[in-house]
């Protein structure tokens, strides 16, 4: 049995993307602690037969006082419970947590699941690449969850050979099985995330004001708006705002085609989600998106952050027949089994934890 440490900013990391990983290393005999913010939700994480230790972090800020903050309470939280092996997601958990473990010398594995602002050049940028730089320096091994994310940080010299790369977080294709294809004639496209720019939605906007007076063609919008953020979908009538929802599986079911104009990803979590359902994907020609389907069998792709191209996509999507949509789906959710299947993942953390 083994003493195994999660570190994480937000439990819906874990509740959505973990939990089979949590509940596989509890079932194994190993005890389990997960360091996340305090959340109505973590008792989701607790069912699993998981302690949650609630620690105070903020997912995007930048107070250099909150962050050293931080650091040091990852420091006391290693004291005090000695884990065996921590596990890290996300930047300032593999940063600082990282920074935490190798004052310490123990033995702990980053997860890089996107760049998001790193990729943008600046300030920011070069802080960021260097507070990685000394939070992955001494890791046992860095996850990946797509190729481009992995050679920008070999050219950053921020890794080495310890790398693996991993198919993102991998989709449960159980709890996300397939879906009969809607055999209803208005084509209803679905994006789930966070209404914020970084996801295209202002783009997304202007393609469906180009639908308005298409009585066939609905949007339909799962997610809240991100706190200082706008709601580009505000007042279009063919657009349905849904807000956010936990089990995203009806809104699936429902759709004819999932669309996601991210301007960055790990791994689009959405997308494989949806193609395990069983349907088509209109998403951004880019790392973390690309990988989720096949261009013209199970998918089709567009130019990031042009309303033009997105527009092109959707218009090509509705080009086909209601079999060949079907049979689109159905190739989408055979590419999840074979390449996307989160039990991939899940073999790949035990086999490490166990060597």
């Amino acid at each position: 049995m083994k003493k195994i440490l999660i570190l994480a900013n937000d439990v819906t990391t874990i509740v959505q993307f973990r939990t089979e990983l949590v509940k596989a290393l509890v079932d194994a005999g190993n005890e389990v602690l997960v360091s996340i913010p305090k959340s109505e939700r973590n008792h989701e994480i607790t069912d699993l037969g998981a302690k949650v230790i609630e620690t105070s972090s903020s997912r995007h800020g930048t107070n250099p006082l909150e962050d050293f903050k931080l650091l040091l309470s990852y420091i006391r939280l290693l004291k005090k419970h000695k884990p065996d092996i921590v596990l890290t997601y996300t930047v300032k958990p593999n940063s600082y947590g990282g920074m935490a473990c190798s004052l310490l010398n123990i033995p702990y594995v980053s997860n890089v699941t996107g760049l998001g602002v790193i990729e943008d050049e600046g300030v920011l940028q070069k802080i960021m690449l260097t507070l990685y730089k000394v939070g992955c320096r001494k890791a046992k091994c860095v996850f990946f969850q797509n190729k481009s994310n992995l050679e920008f940080f070999r050219q950053k010299k921020i890794v080495g050979e310890n790398v693996v790369l991993l198919p993102g977080s991998g989709v449960n294709t159980e709890k996300f099985s397939y879906a009969p294809y809607p055999q209803s004639e208005k084509t209803n496209i679905v994006f789930v995330g966070r209404i914020i720019k970084d996801k295209g939605v202002f783009e997304l906007a202007e393609v469906a004001k180009q639908y308005l007076n298409n009585e066939n063609v609905q949007f339909t919008i799962v997610g809240d708006v991100e706190y200082g953020s706008q709601n580009p979908f505000s007042g279009l009538s063919n657009v349905n705002c849904v807000g956010f929802h936990k089990d995203v599986r009806p809104f699936l079911k429902d759709a004819h085609a999932v669309i996601l104009p991210s301007y960055h990803e790990g791994m689009a979590n959405v997308l494989l989600e949806g193609a395990a359902s069983g349907r088509p994907i209109i998403a951004s020609l880019i790392p973390g998106c690309q990988e989720t389907f096949d261009e013209g069998e199970t998918g089709f792709g567009f130019i990031v952050k042009d309303a033009d191209s997105i527009k092109n996509a959707v218009d090509k999507f509705l080009s086909l027949s209601q079999e060949q949509k079907c049979e689109m789906g159905k190739k989408g959710r055979r590419k999840m089994e074979n390449q996307f299947d989160r039990k991939i993942v899940i073999q790949k953390y035990l086999d490490l934890i166990n060597s």
